[in-house]
């Protein structure tokens, strides 16, 4: 298949989303164990930060090793909490305990050493890791996967009302995700729930409007006079746009209005009011505003984001930064390429390559020349009905980038209750893959 292929028939697409989200085999085309060398078992790999790429990462790299390279987990978090089904908390259908998983698995099962501590600095020419708990890291690899950061000052006011806990985001799932909660349930059943979307790119593009579904039919269920606000600084709905607007038709009337071209530029927390650079100011019981996004902080102070200060460019073959040598950059963090999402499921086939990659560079092959990644994203649209998007993304060396296969993957038909299957399925699955 190359990608001028025409789309693949309706029972090939389907066979291949089920394939897609068998968690064990996502994103390892071409990748095998390589065996070890002294120089490779003497190696200290360190991975900064704990999310799907990181996660992943830590664990593929002691499997594709043989257990022979040393990898050492940088972590604050005791346990890892998912983003990727978060918002069936915010509707009542999930527990934060339901989304929450343990790192146990790849310390006792995969040797991978778990530092709870927060990377403070990086020195690349040291290739030291400074932690914040005091002491330091040595490293021949460092995997970077540091999630995203907020841009407070692009909304005036926003960080202010966030602290005080007038106006969240809930955009990393935890505590705040059950703050959010708390107010939707302690919302006045005829009021207004807003939500503010940055321009893209921002870390999931479907997540907003899958947020604003599943509200709408907690909404329906338990405050059938209230509304919820989709307020949009882009142009359209940037991912799955006729199915979700055709679902908030049919599933909730008017219950759900979407403003595209909405771009906040200040909020005032106490009265819950965000004002916008061209349009009327909007205010609403409860104000969910999420911030401009970039790359994490870590990677920024690190001099990595060298794509307009805010992601960072990478070599796709093996996801090296661009601007320094023996770190590799993977997840939410980086400049994608085209057609390349910054989801859950995407990080996680970055980290497979990547993985590949460093123990074949660490005792001395080339990484395989023809990576692939996949992706699938899967979206709530009510309490029982899914669409999801994929695709399969090949990279290709003339371009020296990751390429979208042409009819690969594509959208739902229509939302359908076996897809909700699918999504609680790749959710068990994927976080197995990760963490077990």
């Amino acid at each position: 298949m190359n990608p001028t292929d025409g789309p693949l028939p309706q029972a090939h697409r389907r066979r291949l989303l089920q394939g897609l989200l068998a968690g064990g085999a996502l994103g390892l085309s071409g990748c095998a164990s390589l065996g070890g060398s002294n120089a490779a078992s003497k190696a200290q790999v360190v991975v900064i930060g704990g999310g799907y790429g990181g996660a992943t990462v830590a664990k593929y790299i002691r499997l594709l090793s043989d257990q022979r390279i040393s990898v050492t987990l940088v972590e604050p978090n005791r346990q890892f909490v998912s983003c990727p089904i978060s918002n069936l908390v915010l509707s009542g259908q999930r527990t934060l305990a339901d989304i929450t998983n343990p790192y146990v698995g790849l310390s006792d099962r995969h040797g991978v050493r778990i530092v709870h501590d927060l990377a403070s600095a990086v020195d690349p020419v040291k290739k030291t890791v400074t932690l914040a708990g005091g002491g330091s890291l040595a490293y021949d690899k460092l995997v970077m996967s540091p999630g995203i950061d907020f841009m407070w000052d692009r909304i005036a006011g926003l960080q202010e009302a966030h602290a005080a806990g007038q106006i969240l985001h809930a955009w990393k799932a935890g505590p705040e995700t059950v703050s959010l909660r708390r107010q939707l349930m302690d919302m006045r059943d005829g009021g207004v729930y807003a939500i503010v979307i940055p321009e893209a790119p921002y870390r999931c593009p479907p997540g907003p409007y899958e947020r604003a579904s599943v509200i709408a039919s907690y909404f329906k269920r338990h405050k059938p006079r209230s509304k919820v606000l989709i307020l949009d600084a882009n142009q359209d709905v940037t991912s799955k746009g006729p199915l979700f607007k055709k679902a908030w038709k049919e599933l909730y009337g008017d219950r759900v209005e979407y403003r595209p071209q909405h771009t906040a530029t200040s909020v005032d927390g106490a009265t819950r009011t965000v004002r916008f650079d061209v349009q009327d100011d909007v205010r609403a019981d409860v104000l969910n505003v999420l911030p401009v996004m970039r790359a994490g902080a870590l990677a920024v102070q690190t001099g990595l984001a060298n794509a307009n200060g805010r992601w960072c460019h990478t070599h796709f073959l093996n996801f090296e930064s661009t601007a320094a040598k023996d770190i590799h950059v993977i997840g939410d963090a980086i400049q994608v390429a085209q057609g390349m999402p910054k989801s859950g499921h995407m990080a996680n086939s970055h980290a497979k390559v990547t993985a590949a990659a460093i123990v074949a560079e660490l005792q001395g092959y080339d990484p395989n020349p023809h990576p692939m990644l996949t992706n699938v994203c899967m979206s709530f649209v009510d309490d029982t009905h899914v669409i999801h998007v994929a695709s399969v993304h090949e990279y290709q060396a003339p371009k020296k980038s990751f390429f979208t296969i042409g009819g690969s993957g594509g959208v739902s038909d229509a939302r359908n209750e076996l897809e909700a299957s699918f999504a609680n399925a790749w959710a068990r699955n994927i976080w197995a893959d990760m963490l077990t």
